[in-house]
């Protein structure tokens, strides 16, 4: 009498076949992965490789008409028929050879040069004691706006020219204004014409926020 042992008919032939065919399968797959195929363990690297190899943005050019022409601001302001006696015989350098001035350039009056904006302050505690904006006509220099109410300091706020003026009330210290002006102006025919106008005053209480009269505004 012989065992019966394993069964080695076609059922049993056949699971051997599909066994060894899933083996076979998974191999090929493990070897793909492994030697760098198409698979996604690839696409990450070669993504990053892409983007880093990116050329950068150019910095924007800027505009040719921001150009300026650098002035002597103190030898403007002294040659300027138009500034008070008071403030060129005040302007004297606080230390060597540097000048209590403040120079800005930028487009005010829509001319081919940067217009020049000059802040001349006092030396110990730098208040402003004159504010004046220069604009280039036929090669020279013409003051178009002088502010002398000390103290004073004008800027240019988005193409507008502002001006803020400190206001002080009886007993306030220089350091210590009660509020402040500040006026807009904007150029239309050739001159500068206001067009703005507010008042704020400061608060007295330590951490006090400040408070805007809105009846001043223009």
């Amino acid at each position: 009498m012989t065992d019966a042992g394993p069964d080695r008919g076609p059922a049993g032939a056949q699971a051997v076949i599909t066994a060894a065919a899933v083996l076979a399968a998974l191999a090929l797959f493990a070897a793909a992965c492994g030697t760098g195929g198409t698979g996604a363990r690839d696409e990450g690297p070669a993504h990053a490789d892409s983007v880093g190899n990116a050329p950068a943005a150019a910095a924007p050019s800027p505009n040719p008409s921001q150009t300026y022409e650098k002035v002597d601001a103190v030898a403007l302001v002294k040659a300027d028929p138009a500034v008070s006696a008071t403030v060129k015989r005040d302007l004297k350098p606080c230390a060597g050879d540097e000048y209590p001035v403040d120079v800005t350039y930028g487009d005010l009056t829509g001319g081919s040069v940067e217009d020049v904006v000059v802040n001349v302050l006092t030396c110990g505690d730098a208040v402003g004691v004159g504010a004046y904006v220069y604009r280039s006509e036929s090669g020279a220099y013409k003051n178009v706006f002088k502010a002398e109410e000390s103290p004073i300091y004008a800027e240019i706020d988005k193409g507008d020219l502002s001006v803020t003026k400190q206001v002080y009330e009886k007993g306030d210290p220089v350091s210590s204004p009660s509020g402040e002006n500040v006026i807009t102006y904007t150029w239309a025919g050739g001159h500068f014409v206001q067009e703005d106008f507010h008042h704020t005053d400061y608060g007295n209480a330590a951490g006090g926020n400040t408070t805007e009269d809105p009846s001043a505004a223009g």
